[in-house]
C-alpha cells in the first residue's frame, strides 16, 4: 500500500511507526501510542485516513477510560445483551433515537447517562427497570424484551459464576486489556473458531493464535477483540489466567481436553471440541480477524509458532510474567 507524500510529492511506499501524540478531546489533550505512517524514502510522517482514524477512535477510548465512561461498542453490546433495537432502547431510557445513535457511533456520553447504561448493564437492574418503566414500550417489545431477561436469567442459572470470572481481571480498561473489559463468551467463541478449523489443536498454538487475533482486531479498531491480557511465558504470550478459563470452557462441557504423554516426557495437551453449544457472538468483522490469523499460521505447528512469537517486540521487551501490552499491536510481524 501507498500513501501521498507531500515532501516527495508523490506516492510512497511507508512504514508504520508508534509514537505518542496527543489529540484533543472536549478541551483536554490526550495523549495515546500512535501509529502513524512513515514514508520510506524521506522519513517524514505522512496522512493515512485508516491510521488516523484509529488513533483519535483510541484517543476518544483513552478520554472514556480516564473519565470512566463506557466506550461506544460496550454501549452497543449492553443494548443488543437485551436484543433491542436502537429505537426500542431510546423508547426505554426516555431518549431519542438521535442520542442512542451519536453515542453508538462515538460520541462522548453524558456522566448521568453513562451511569444508567453502566447499571443496565445487570440484567437483574434490567428487570427492575423494565418493572418500573414498562409503560414505555409496546406490547411486542415489553413481551420480547421479558422473554429475553427469562432466557438470560435462565443461563446465568447454569453451573458457572460469572462473577468469578469478572473477579480474575481487572475492570478498569486500559491498554493491558485492549480498552475492553474481558468477554468470557467472545473467548469462548474464538477458542471454539480454531478448535473447529484444527480438530486436534494443541494448547500452546491455540494461546498464540489468540493473543494474534487481539492485538490484530486491536491494531485495526483500537480496542481488542476478547478483552484479555496476555503475559510473557517460556512458549511465548499466553492468556492471563488461561488455565482457569480453560478449566471453566471443560467443566462446561464447551471444550474437552486430552494428554498424551512423548517419549522425550513432553505432555501433548490436546483441546477438542465438547458436547455443549454455545451462542456464537462473533461479527463479521471479528470472524475475518480470525479467519486471517488462521490462515496465516495453517501450516505453523505449536513450536514454530511458538518461536515466531519469541521475534515479536512486545515478547523480547517484556519479562517472565509481565503483561504485553497491546501498544505492541503497531510493531507486530503478522
Amino acid at each position: 500500500m501507498k500513501c501521498f507524500c507531500e515532501k516527495c510529492n508523490s506516492m510512497t511506499d511507508y512504514d508504520v511507526k508508534t509514537v505518542d501524540e496527543s489529540y484533543p478531546v472536549y478541551g483536554e489533550q490526550i495523549t495515546i501510542k500512535a501509529s502513524v505512517a512513515v514514508c520510506k524514502t524521506c522519513g517524514s510522517i505522512i496522512f493515512n485516513e485508516e491510521l488516523d482514524s484509529a488513533n483519535l477512535l483510541l484517543a476518544y477510548d483513552a478520554y472514556r477510560n480516564k473519565h470512566k465512561l463506557l466506550t461506544a461498542k460496550q454501549i452497543i453490546s449492553i443494548r443488543e445483551q437485551y436484543g433491542l433495537s436502537q429505537r426500542s432502547f431510546a423508547k426505554l431510557l426516555d431518549w431519542s433515537d438521535k442520542t442512542i445513535r451519536r453515542y453508538e457511533s462515538g460520541a462522548v456520553q453524558s456522566k448521568a447517562h453513562n451511569c444508567l447504561l453502566s447499571f443496565l448493564k445487570d440484567p437483574q437492574n434490567m428487570h427492575e427497570f423494565l418493572r418500573l418503566n414498562e409503560v414505555l414500550l409496546d406490547q411486542k417489545q415489553l413481551q420480547k424484551l421479558q422473554e429475553r431477561l427469562a432466557s438470560l436469567k435462565s443461563t446465568q442459572a447454569e453451573d458457572f459464576d460469572y462473577g468469578y470470572v469478572s473477579r480474575l481481571f481487572p475492570s478498569e480498561l486500559t491498554i493491558e486489556n485492549g480498552y475492553k473489559e474481558f468477554d468470557f463468551d467472545k473467548f469462548a467463541s474464538c477458542v471454539l473458531f480454531f478448535i473447529r478449523r484444527s480438530p486436534e489443536l494443541l494448547i500452546v498454538k491455540l494461546n498464540k493464535l489468540l493473543n494474534y487475533s487481539d492485538m490484530l482486531f486491536y491494531k485495526r479498531n483500537g480496542v481488542s477483540l476478547t478483552g484479555a491480557r496476555y503475559v510473557h511465558l517460556p512458549y511465548g504470550p499466553v492468556p492471563d489466567q488461561h488455565k482457569i478459563l480453560y478449566g471453566i470452557l471443560e467443566k462446561r462441557g464447551i471444550i474437552s481436553s486430552e494428554f498424551e504423554q512423548l517419549d522425550s516426557g513432553y505432555e501433548k495437551h490436546i483441546l477438542k471440541i465438547g458436547g455443549a453449544q454455545i451462542d456464537d457472538c462473533l461479527s463479521k468483522e471479528e470472524i475475518a480477524v480470525l479467519d486471517e490469523v488462521n490462515k496465516k499460521f495453517a501450516s505453523f505447528g505449536s513450536k514454530q509458532i511458538a518461536d515466531y512469537s519469541h521475534n515479536e517486540k512486545g515478547y523480547k521487551e517484556t519479562q517472565q510474567g509481565q503483561v504485553i501490552s497491546y501498544a505492541y499491536a503497531a510493531d507486530m510481524e503478522l
